[in-house]
């Protein structure tokens, strides 16, 4: 298996001294380029075990290995992209995304060519000169997106990558992501509480419940790519994912902010 998640949980002391179960007994295992979305509402624990699976966490209890070996510290195998985008404003497109490379291609040319080859990829052979503030916000998650694939990345982490873009630029983004995993075949999980979002991306949808986050059910997406949103089996996929949300006391709207 090549990630296997055991008995993963995760507990914080909080100031007052009493303790808060962010994760708790997460059991997963995740296929060599998979796209796997981690499906549900703020406080969830979704970013929690991203965190533990980049290393940037370590569990309480249970355990991360890929390719057999534990995760107990972050790697250039494991690349997060979160919803900032986490750009250098004072760096220029190209210079952002060979920002990655600097400390594993010493070759300046060499770097500049990888760095130019991956903005092609994404669409912005144009602004490469340009800065992020003088890009829009789509544009500056795919900065981010060339950036992470420029340094060869075996996994693609994202934390709610397009929770901060409009509908329109939301679902183009959307579609770029599907296109860059079908190319590259990398390893994806997607942190999301848009449930159309997640049907739309993945080949399995993880179903979390509200705090303490654990794995309420894991469902399968077998469409066919490219995906037609308003086809009856998405809206079947769709409406089965929205059904096993039906808990008390949650509210449903989140799932499609």
């Amino acid at each position: 298996m090549y990630i296997k998640i055991e008995g993963l949980s995760r507990t914080y002391v909080l100031n007052n001294g009493h303790k808060s179960v962010a994760l708790e007994k997460v059991d997963l295992e995740i296929q060599q380029g998979e796209f796997i979305c981690l499906l549900g509402p703020s406080g969830c624990g979704k970013s929690t075990l991203l965190n533990m699976i980049a290393g940037f966490e370590k569990p309480s209890t249970g355990s991360v290995n890929i390719k057999g070996e534990l995760v107990d510290k972050p790697s250039v195998d494991r690349i997060t992209i979160f919803q900032n985008y986490g750009l250098l404003p004072w760096r220029t497109v190209v210079k952002n995304v060979e920002l990655g490379l600097e400390a594993k291609i010493p070759d300046k040319r060499k770097r500049r060519e990888i760095a130019e080859e991956y903005i092609r990829l994404v669409g912005l052979s144009d602004y490469k000169k340009h800065h992020p503030a003088q890009l829009s916000g789509g544009m500056q998650q795919r900065v981010a997106l060339a950036r992470a694939l420029a340094v060869d990345p075996e996994i693609l982490l994202m934390d709610e990558p397009l929770g901060a873009l409009d509908a329109m630029t939301r679902m183009n983004m959307q579609e770029e992501i599907e296109r860059l995993w079908l190319e590259k075949q990398k390893t994806i999980i997607f942190v999301t509480h848009d449930i159309e979002e997640a049907v739309f991306l993945a080949d399995r949808i993880v179903m979390m419940t509200p705090g303490p986050g654990r794995i309420k059910s894991i469902i399968d997406v077998p469409l066919a790519r490219k995906r037609d949103r308003t086809s009856p089996d998405f809206l079947k996929i769709r409406d089965q994912v929205f059904a096993g949300f039906e808990l008390k006391g949650v509210d449903h709207t989140e799932y499609y902010l």
